[in-house]
This record gives structure tokens, sequence and C-alpha cells, in this order.
């Protein structure tokens, strides 16, 4: 937060991001992985927790967010604001500002759902990570752990590939953006159990 508000000395914000993503993608794998051992695997139940734990702080900030853009935005940024909203709605917050990020990117403070970007990757996180898990599971252990590694290098080759190509690509979109090291993280989760 301090790193946003050009508090002095306070550089490297987005590595809070990092952090966190990496953090969510390890609890995440850690939990399905206990649920499965406890015969508790239930992807209905796991889809069902993350609408419940993330959907109401969402809808009241998306409500709050919307009254104070038709409070304080021109009638061109908040038909921006609209779309960012709609596209929120579909979990992919992300894609719209990858869609418009560039030169001519209205700033940051006339975006308010801007913030929004990381908990579209995050949901997409959680759309395809437990899939991929549970299918990986079934595999012999040995092969496994083979997949979750060449799934994990893959995300930072694309990631890295991008990242020189169009930074907005590598930085918006999941499978190469800086948020996929939560991808990362689950060797770590899941060596004890795979490999």
């Amino acid at each position: 937060m301090l790193f946003h508000l050009d508090v002095p000395g306070f550089s490297g914000g987005y590595v809070g991001v990092d952090v966190f993503f990496v953090i969510s993608g390890y609890l995440i794998t850690r939990n399905l992985l206990a649920r499965r051992r406890a015969g508790r695997w239930s992807l209905q139940d796991f889809y069902g927790r993350c609408v419940r734990r993330l959907f109401p702080a969402l809808f009241v900030t998306l409500a709050v967010s919307f009254a104070l853009a038709f409070l304080l935005l021109a009638p061109l940024h908040l038909e921006t604001f609209a779309g960012s909203v709609l596209y929120t709605s579909v979990l992919a917050p992300n894609v719209f500002f990858w869609q418009r990020a560039g030169y001519f990117t209205p700033r940051a403070e006339l975006q308010p759902s801007l913030h929004l970007w990381s908990l579209g990757i995050e949901e997409q996180f959680y759309l395809v990570w437990p899939l991929l898990l549970l299918a990986v599971l079934r595999l012999p252990r040995a092969l496994g752990a083979t997949v979750i590694l060449v799934v994990a290098a893959l995300s930072v080759g694309y990631g890295e590939r991008w990242l020189g190509i169009d930074a907005d690509t590598s930085f918006y979109l999941l499978p190469g953006s800086r948020p996929s090291r939560a991808c990362r993280c689950a060797p770590v989760a899941t060596r004890r159990r795979i490999c």
C-alpha cells in the first residue's frame, strides 16, 4: 500500500503480490491434498468455498466502486469502468486490462477496478489448478512429479519469453504472469506426496 502511495523508501511493491500468490498456491495445494487424504476431496466443495470466501467482498467492492465511479468519473471513464466490471463478473478482469494496456491507458486513478487484475489471475488459477492436481494424483508418483515440474517450467519459460516480447501479456495473463509463481511453488507442496 505504501508503495502505491509513493511513500519514499517503499519501492518494489509488486513483490507483495508475488509473495501472496506463492503462499496462496502453496496453501491451496496443501489443503486439497489434506482433503484428499481425509477422503473429502470434492471439486464442488472446493469451488463453493472459493465463492463463499471471495464473492461477498468482491460484490461489496464493486458496488461501492460503482457508486463512487458514477459520482466521480467522466462518461468515457465510466464506460471503461463498466467494461471492467463486466469482465470481473466472468472472472477475467486481468484480460480486460491486458486488452487495454499500453501508452494510451488511462492513469490508475481513473481505473477504480484496476486492482482486480490479480483477483482474475487468482480465480483462473483456482479453476485450473485443482483439475490438474487431481489428474496428476492419479498418475504414478514419479510421473506425477515430472508433470508438475514440467508445468512449472513451462509456466516460467512462457512468462520469461513473453516478458521480452510483450511485458503486458506476461504481466496480465495467467500462464506467464508473475503470479504464475503460484504454480512454481506446487512442487514444494507436493514433493512428499508425489515424488
